[in-house]
């Protein structure tokens, strides 16, 4: 028995500690790109269309993606999926060194780099249970934040220092390297494979597709706590990806004020990870979840009513940000790696990101737009207000509450 502990937890924790080196590279340049279009162009809009290029292929292919994920080798999956993203940043850290890179050069890597993620995402999910036994995966979903939240740490400032001393092609260089160091790690670690019956390709393409879809209705509190996970996406990723600018617009701050709220936020989540993990075992899921909501609202209200020289306060507010997302999306993953049979996972985490992927460009548009005529403290506010309102009503919907 102690045989079979240490070896899920030497498989788990050696494909993500090269899943943390690859998430640590990827911020570092993920950060050096919002400070290139951030310091070019000053908008919002932007700013908002590089992360509408990022969700997209999960939003259109998401549900192909994960018709693919369960009908082929998942660690091999992984590995490729890595070995596009690498190759994506090769290309451009190979044009940089002639031109200085162009607007939709940048934004035409981000969607290759994106839909090498589309893929990568959904096959990890779907490997988790297969390594990891069921009363630990809230756990691990803990223990996955805190390694996020290391590499959301270290990168903002990593990426400050090295934007001010090295070309973009440098920074590019180091995601590769990256990405190939988390294929290395993906292919020491023996996965289990589903059934041969599981993995046939004897159904219809389209059918497979649907069966993910029906699999997640037949489940009525996931798909409900599913349809308001799209609505509190819909709110808050448009506040996401405006971080940089309340930080230099609204606060007068530089990029190195960008690198701090990133590390309060991360430091937050790094937190909650840390308290997800040594509590995990904790029954009242929905609970956990709808106290993330409340906190991520109630930091966002009083934000967007800070006046300009209460940068610090908004500081405080980006650490509670961070410290209420592990308790949703963690706990939220664990909730589908529990309910979900093992050989339908790669369509129904496909599934569910595809939807909520899909919510996300109307929301990023409309903030895009709204924050460069009002404000962009004001879209703060009005987020805040909207994401309470989310978390009052999600424990009274009775399919969800009936999750615990």
């Amino acid at each position: 028995m102690t045989k079979q502990i240490s070896k899920w937890k030497k498989d788990f924790f050696t494909i993500w500690t090269g899943q943390a080196v690859s998430l640590i590279t990827s911020a570092i340049l993920q950060m050096a790109i919002i400070f290139y279009l951030t310091e070019k162009t000053q908008s919002a809009m932007v700013l908002s269309i590089a992360s509408i290029v990022g969700f997209l292929p999960y939003a259109v292919f998401g549900p192909a993606i994960g018709v693919l994920v369960d009908r082929h080798d998942r660690k091999m999956i992984m590995i490729y999926a890595d070995l596009i993203i690498a190759s994506a940043g090769a290309a451009l850290a190979i044009t940089a060194r002639y031109i200085e890179l162009p607007i939709w050069m940048v934004m035409g890597v981000l969607f290759i780099r994106s839909i090498g993620a589309a893929f990568h995402s959904p096959a990890l999910s779907a490997v988790t249970p297969l390594l990891v036994p069921q009363e630990q995966l809230t756990k691990c979903a803990g223990y996955s934040q805190s390694l996020q939240s290391i590499s959301y740490i270290v990168s903002p400032a990593a990426a400050a220092l090295l934007y001010s001393i090295w070309e973009l092609n440098m920074i590019i260089a180091i995601d590769v390297l990256g990405a190939v160091i988390a294929c290395i790690t993906v292919a020491f670690v023996r996965i289990p494979k589903l059934n041969i019956e599981q993995q046939s390709l004897k159904r219809n393409f389209i059918v497979e597709m649907r069966e993910g879809l029906r699999v997640l209705k037949e489940n009525k509190g996931l798909f409900t706590l599913l349809l308001v996970g799209t609505l509190y996406m819909f709110v808050y990723m448009p506040i996401n990806a405006l971080y940089p600018l309340i930080s230099m617009e609204y606060f007068a701050g530089t990029p190195v004020h960008i690198s701090i709220t990133e590390i309060a936020y991360a430091s937050g989540m790094l937190a909650g990870g840390m308290l997800l993990g040594l509590f995990g075992s904790y029954k009242k899921r929905i609970t956990l979840i709808t106290a993330s909501i409340f906190l991520m609202g109630l930091s966002l209200t009083i934000s967007g009513l800070l006046p300009s020289n209460a940068f610090m306060i908004f500081v405080v507010c980006c650490v509670f940000m961070g410290l209420s997302v592990p308790f949703y999306s963690g706990v939220q993953t664990a909730l589908f790696q529990e309910k979900i049979k093992p050989e339908y996972l790669g369509r129904v985490f496909s599934l569910t990101g595809s939807i909520i992927s899909l919510a996300m460009p109307i929301g990023l548009i409309f903030s895009g737009f709204f924050a460069d005529r009002v404000g962009v403290n004001h879209w703060f506010l009005m987020s805040g207000i909207l994401i309470i309102g989310i978390s009052i009503i999600c424990p009274l919907v009775p399919a969800v509450r009936k999750l615990d």
